[in-house]
């Protein structure tokens, strides 16, 4: 097993945990910019272990030789986007069996009405019919507490959609304390300064999101410079000629302003301040520059790691042997406390 770093786990450094799944041939720009570009500045100061969650990826169904291609570009995507796998662990799910030790054990002290209550479980049943919602899809928020604590993580970068989520996972690391012994760091959630909330191109009051935007609604990493253009161009404004920052009543101006100011860290009324009544023409062709010019390295350094899938096969094998160490150590802990003998 190769071992965990020696600068990995200092004393006094906090550990964040964070995943993301693979289930599309690209990340979009509200993926990077309210979770992957603010897990690359968290490797500054934390014990950083971040994940390509592809076991959470299969309770929907899925064709297995486009998930092997999709969790290699998740990993690409990561590292290109600064995710650097010699300070922090960068892995695949499925490649460490405690995550799914855990979530049977943690399965078995979650009430199913609790269980139930999970909004996402709610929300996507209700599309196809309860009947045809997985098992899987029911537990997953078990897994997912699964992921957190096996890492005895200290801080979670979370977005409003996964808050109740991260709720349930205190909940049972606090309940499971009390019941077998204090086992489970009990983690706390975290909004990460900067991270942005980015919509829809097409309609600016819904989320960007691979599920439910168009494909014009939606600013993937891995665009090339003539798509990307063409997304920002027609993206949804208003009838006005002013650049101004009001959610309200300008929701397409403002989301291209959060874009704008999340990749270049300038206020959004600043940057509203120097188009004033110009239109949004020269605005749009700024930004267009602003969002090519952060993708286009990113963009190149993923497709160069896809080149040698070898190599990236071999960092995410590294990554599930440094992760496993640490949650070999966890799930012994666990299965002593639950009175499992221990593994011969």
């Amino acid at each position: 097993m190769t071992p965990v770093p020696v600068n990995f786990g200092v004393m006094g450094s906090s550990r964040v945990f964070s995943g993301i799944q693979p289930t599309a041939d690209s990340f979009h720009l509200g993926n990077y910019l309210g979770a992957v570009k603010q897990w690359v500045n968290l490797q500054e100061g934390h014990d950083a272990v971040y994940c390509v969650v592809d076991m959470h990826a299969i309770t929907m169904g899925h064709d297995p030789k486009v998930l092997r291609n999709r969790i290699r570009v998740a990993a690409a995507q990561m590292i290109g986007a600064g995710i650097d796998p010699e300070r922090s662990i960068l892995f695949a799910q499925s490649q460490v069996p405690e995550h799914a030790e855990l979530a049977w054990v943690l399965n078995c002290i979650t009430g199913f009405g609790e269980a139930s209550r999970m909004t996402q479980f709610k929300d996507k049943s209700a599309k196809e019919g309860t009947d045809a919602a997985s098992v899987g899809l029911f537990t997953y928020p078990m897994l997912m507490a699964a992921d957190i604590l096996l890492y005895q993580t200290n801080e979670v970068p979370v977005g409003e959609d996964q808050r109740q989520h991260l709720e349930l996972s205190r909940n049972l690391a606090q309940r499971f304390n009390h019941r077998f012994g204090k086992t489970f760091v009990v983690p706390e959630p975290v909004i990460p300064p900067g991270a942005a909330k980015i919509t829809d191109l097409q309609e600016p009051t819904r989320k960007m999101s691979k599920s439910s935007s168009s494909p014009q609604g939606i600013i993937d990493l891995l665009d090339e410079p003539g798509p990307l253009k063409k997304k920002i161009n027609r993206a949804v404004t208003d009838a006005e000629t002013e650049v101004r920052f009001d959610e309200e009543n300008k929701p397409g101006v403002s989301n291209l302003l959060r874009i704008y100011s999340a990749l270049t860290g300038d206020s959004a009324d600043d940057i509203a301040g120097r188009y004033g009544n110009s239109g949004y023409g020269p605005f749009k062709k700024d930004l267009i520059e602003v969002v090519t010019d952060t993708l286009t390295p990113i963009r190149e350094r993923t497709v160069k790691l896809l080149d040698d899938t070898d190599a990236l096969d071999k960092i995410l094998a590294d990554g599930s042997a440094r992760a496993r160490a640490i949650a070999g150590k966890t799930m012994e802990s666990v299965r002593d406390h639950v009175g499992f003998p221990p593994l011969p």
